[in-house]
């Protein structure tokens, strides 16, 4: 019997926005352990779940590893160079006959996580100079975004919680517990949250749900979903009332701020969320009196109708109790490669264009994802007749997936870049399959941008590429550049060249020449010789007015986009007595969309139930365990329902993206069907002012199935 050599190597997990440091055990081409990697500056050592699976992705025997046909007779493997030829005649032919808005893109989440979608996934989209863009954002951070460039001139100009030396920590819709954080990297949440105790601090958090996090936190409060802005602005109004607000100099628009709060009042918000007025009313003062505080407001807050406004009152807190730009509160991070300083992510730019159906605004250059469906069916001058979809699963991640699941299937084409036969990808006519995580190299761009503390680290490719298999990046050059060379209109000479400049170069060898220009003085060599980063300290206080990128380096408090979104939040109704709204939920093991057919994430308890209160369900006739009918206005499903008094009266659960199916290995049309998904149930009818999707707070109803 011949023994296996093993090696241990330094890696990284980008399964999340946490991206911890790994020591990954490799033999023969294949992962025999991971462990966190204790001398990583940013992770400490820490690891979930999903960083020990993730030599389960390399290793899955459903995981594509060549491009693939679909047929009359089911999938048929092909080579290189045919699929790439397939892709770009499918793509070329729509976009010769209808136009360029003829083409439809969607980018999923997974681009974000990785080197080369970012440096080349999204240089080729450009190439293609189609409207009709969309991606993961507008379901998920677009309020974020949205705020960011409004207030301070930059999408990505976001501040992060100095959770490391904050006193007072509150958190609006936020699991970290099981997420490791969101626009905000901070592995080891768990340890970090200790720390923040040990030094007599608090953790206080707003959720309609006791969550992973709501359970660990110094108080819990729920709150009614889609009035969290009740709750937010009024907290806003009581540091006006209170003669608690004070601000910097290069703030605009504080007397507009002052105004518009004025009638939202702690009272207002306790009769639409069920917060009492007095614990609103002492949270806030407990936060503006606190040594360092910090407000944090994330996906539950983003992702129902006023998702913006939200976003900018966790801003105002911040920013009105002098926590903004200060140690202990929300800090701004200076990276190694600064994407907002160097030009790499552009400012945003909001309504440029708006979609050609239902009229709503693009943001960054791409329209919500919740119009893609109409898009797709509505006849006329640029409809959408062919669909290129990266590393993207919308008929499980967006909103009505079933609709948009018919909705695909009347396309002329379809290609996807993706390692999976998915819900999405079953309807395409080819797919290109890139390599995984593991198989190339890696530097964060956005991650570094948002950590909770300044830190650089790049990580070669722990396993080499299988043979015959290609790297994301070449996928994309390759298809922009042959599609390219198919279209009777072609970009001027002068744009060709640039886009063959920038999709010629690897993104390895662009990380090194953007260290360079960056202030931090790391350069790749250093970082290949210290592969488990490099330290650059802790984000410091102290940095604004000159690094704000608005031109005139002042922050605007009062975007008028917002301030007229609170007519329309103030014509909001209490809710009836009977009514149900359903909410999301994410678990440790779970990561959006992704990695349901992991045997080691998905083994022991189901978890895709129907989580609803007991006396909810007593109220609607049901008991605990039994199947039941789940309907919204635009679909219903059957599931089992779970009693739990984790959930707020009257609000019920489903978890987000469960319900992956699974393609066999024998390349099939078959695919296995698991659970169902919050989106089977969500409405593309139902957005916020950003054009992102509503897809928490849906009205439902609950009955026997």
């Amino acid at each position: 019997m011949t023994s296996l050599t093993s090696t241990t190597k330094v890696g990284v997990c980008n399964l999340c926005e946490a991206i911890c440091g790994l020591r990954i055990t490799v033999a023969d081409g294949a992962v025999t352990g991971v462990r966190g990697n204790p001398d990583d500056p940013l992770s400490r050592g820490h690891i979930c779940p999903k960083g020990v699976s993730i030599g389960d992705i390399h290793a899955d025997p459903d995981r594509l590893r060549r491009p693939v046909r679909r047929t009359a007779d089911g999938w048929q493997e092909i080579g290189w160079d045919e699929a790439l030829d397939l892709a770009a005649d499918g793509l070329a032919a729509a976009i010769n006959a209808h136009g360029r808005d003829a083409l439809g893109i969607y980018l999923g989440n997974p681009n974000v996580h990785s080197l080369g979608s970012l440096t080349h996934g999204t240089a080729m989209v450009k190439t293609f100079r189609s409207r009709n863009t969309f991606s993961a954002t507008s379901v998920d951070q677009l309020p974020h975004q949205l705020i960011a460039h409004l207030m301070y001139g930059h999408q990505l100009f976001v501040p992060v919680p100095d959770i490391d030396r904050t006193s007072y920590f509150l958190v609006f819709g936020a699991n970290p517990m099981a997420s490791n954080g969101s626009l905000m990297t901070v592995p080891d949440f768990p340890g970090r949250l200790r720390e923040l105790k040990a030094r007599e601090g608090r953790m206080v958090v707003f959720d309609p749900r006791r969550t992973e996090t709501a359970k660990v936190a110094t108080e819990h409060h729920f709150v009614r979903p889609g009035t969290d802005a009740f709750v937010l602005l009024a907290m806003v109004q009581v540091l006006f009332a209170d003669g608690l607000a004070r601000t910097a100099s290069y703030v605009d628009g504080v007397a507009e701020v002052e105004r518009a709060v004025a009638d939202f009042t702690p009272e207002r918000a306790e009769a639409l969320s069920g917060v009492p007025a007095a614990e609103i009313r002492r949270i806030v003062r407990e936060f503006a009196a606190a040594d360092g505080a910090v407000a944090y407001g994330r996906v539950g807050v983003s992702t129902h109708a006023f998702g913006s406004v939200c976003q900018w009152a966790v801003q105002l807190l911040n920013l009105l109790t002098g926590n903004l730009d200060r140690e202990g509160g929300a800090l701004f991070t200076s990276p190694a490669i600064d994407a907002v300083g160097a030009g790499l992510i552009g400012p945003g730019h909001y309504d440029a264009w708006r979609s050609r159906v239902r009229g709503l605004p693009e943001f960054a250059g791409e329209l919500p994802v919740a119009a893609m469906r109409e898009e797709i069916e509505t006849p006329g001058d640029g409809q959408i007749r062919a669909l290129l979809t990266l590393s993207g699963n919308p008929v499980l991640s967006t909103p009505d997936g079933a609709g948009l699941d018919r909705a695909v299937q009347g396309l002329d084409f379809m290609a996807a870049v993706d390692i999976y036969i998915n819900e999405t990808t079953r309807h395409a006519d080819v797919i290109l399959p890139p390599t995984t995580a593991l198989e190339r190299d890696h530097y964060d761009l956005v991650f570094h941008l948002l950590a909770v503390r300044n830190t650089a680290r790049f990580t070669p490719a722990v396993i080499e590429p299988e043979a015959g298999t290609m790297p994301d990046w070449k996928i994309y050059r390759e298809l922009a550049r042959r599609t390219q060379q198919r279209l009777r209109t072609k970009p001027r000479l002068r744009k060709r060249l640039e886009q063959r400049l920038r999709l010629g170069v690897s993104p390895t060898l662009l990380v090194g020449l953007l260290l360079r220009r960056g202030k931090s003085g790391v350069t790749l060599r250093q970082l290949r010789r210290n592969p488990e980063g490099v330290d650059l300290g802790p984000l410091r206080g102290g940095q604004l007015p000159e690094r704000i990128p608005h031109r005139s380096r002042r922050v605007d408090a009062a975007p008028a986009l917002v301030l007229a979104d609170l007519e329309r939040l103030a014509a909001t109704e209490p809710a009836g007595p009977d009514e149900l709204l359903l909410i999301g939920r994410r678990h440790q093991r779970d990561c959006n969309s992704w990695m349901h057919n992991t045997e080691r994430l998905t083994r022991g308890k189901a978890r895709h139930q129907l989580l609803m209160h007991p006396e909810d369900l007593a109220a609607h006739g049901l008991r605990d365990g039994q199947l039941t009918l789940v309907t919204s206005r635009v679909n219903s499903v059957r599931v089992e329902v779970q009693a739990s008094e984790d959930m707020m009266r009257g609000v019920v659960s489903l978890p987000h993206g469960y319900g992956h199916q699974v393609a066999d290995t024998r390349l099939t049309n078959a695919v296995q069907v698991v659970g169902v998904s919050i989106n089977d149930l969500t409405d593309p009818e139902l957005t916020d002012v950003s054009g992102n999707a509503a897809l928490s707070g849906v009205p439902v109803t609950v009955a026997p199935a």
